[in-house]
């Protein structure tokens, strides 16, 4: 059976030639769709960026997804579509892939109290 984790699982152990890190923790891999066909094997469909528009070694990233994801039992076919809307940036990276590469971390907002700014 073909489940969204399993090809998370994949897609981290395809990487971005020039950055040490693999897509999945970029932030490139924007969705993840899977669909059935005519036979019991799923079809998936992934929507991936690249760092920037420029990158030569995008259809490598993408044939490698390809290569890695087609060989899950129960997947047919697997199309990657490059898309750069929204373009890419840092934030999108996974705490982990920040660590790895210098960045703080995201910094999430606390849930502080309301101030009442009203006056009397």
């Amino acid at each position: 059976m073909v489940v969204k984790e399993k090809i998370i699982e994949v897609l981290q152990l395809c990487y971005d030639p020039e950055i040490p890190i693999d897509l999945w923790n970029l932030g490139l891999i924007y969705s993840i769709d899977i669909n059935d066909n005519e036979t019991e094997a799923k079809d998936v469909h992934i929507t991936m960026s690249l760092t920037t528009p420029g990158c030569s070694m995008g259809q490598h990233m993408a044939n490698d997804i390809k290569a890695k994801v087609s060989a899950l039992d129960g997947v047919s076919n697997v199309d990657v579509e490059v898309t750069f809307d929204p373009p890419w940036n840092p934030e999108m990276m996974t705490d982990e892939a920040r660590s790895k590469l210098g960045f703080d971390p995201v910094a999430t907002p606390k849930n502080e109290p309301k101030i009442d700014v009203e006056w009397e």
